[in-house]
């Protein structure tokens, strides 16, 4: 808005830059997931349960959506809570949760480099999606706006030989079509239901909780919750439950 337009000079800077910088943060967060897990290895392998790993993340950020709520820093929506709104959020939590195992499950078969690589793969697969929406919604649905599946990350560079197995392709391609279905379909959701923002995440997070802690009580005997885990673990643990909160809100 100029200040022709009646706003004040300068004020869209601010935001634009807050924008900017979380996408930046996103990018760099999302690129480094592979090489962070890299670093977590034990003789060249994950130390920890995936499902430990993506249940902790699912928590934390379950916990950082909702102190905001609990501390006042943000109001309560007003009115009752529509909790019928919430069951739809299950599908995607599902999504979620078999995309983020299997990108820790598939740091066992190829490198970092190769990973990061092929992941941007998974862009391919959104527009797919995207493309199957409008035209189902040109039949007449209602449009739900102009989206970008995404912005393709930073390739992660490594010492480590590259390499990938035939089983590692083929999980490769079931991540890639899970992960462009996921976003596709959490997006339209959000953008469907006139609901908080911050309502929004509880619902998901609290179903990928659940989920994934059924997920992990009921696996594969292995190590327990926290076994395995490091400092590097940690970080990936909180990088990715930042960043699921950063896309969430771009």
């Amino acid at each position: 808005m100029s200040v022709e337009d009646g706003g004040m000079p300068g004020l869209g800077r601010p935001r634009q830059a807050y924008w900017t910088l979380m996408l930046l943060l996103s990018t760099a967060m999302y690129g480094a997931h592979s090489p962070l897990l890299a670093l977590c290895h034990v003789n060249s392998k994950v130390p920890f349960q995936p499902s430990s790993a993506v249940l902790l993340t699912e928590l934390t950020k379950l916990l950082l959506c909702a102190f905001p709520l609990l501390v006042g820093w943000q109001a309560w929506p007003q009115g009752a809570t529509p909790w019928h709104q919430a069951p739809p959020f299950a599908l995607s939590a599902l999504f979620y949760g078999a995309n983020n195992n299997l990108v820790i499950s598939l740091q066992r078969y190829m490198d970092p480099s190769t990973y990061q690589v092929l992941s941007n793969l998974k862009i391919g697969s959104m527009a797919f999606f995207y493309c199957l929406w409008a035209c189902y919604a040109a039949g007449g649905l209602q449009d739900p706006g102009n989206t970008s599946p995404g912005s393709p990350s930073a390739v992660a560079a490594g010492p480590m030989p590259l390499y990938i197995t035939p089983l590692e392709l083929l999980l490769f391609i079931l991540y890639c079509l899970i992960s462009g279905l996921s976003s596709m379909y959490t997006e339209l959701l959000m953008k469907r239901q006139r609901l908080p923002l911050a309502l929004q995440n509880l619902f998901l997070y609290t179903f990928g909780v659940l989920l994934n802690l059924g997920l992990h009580a009921g696996g594969s005997p292995g190590p327990g919750l926290l076994e395995g885990f490091s400092g590097w673990a940690a970080f990936v643990v909180l990088s990715q439950a930042v960043n699921g909160l950063l896309i969430s809100a771009v």
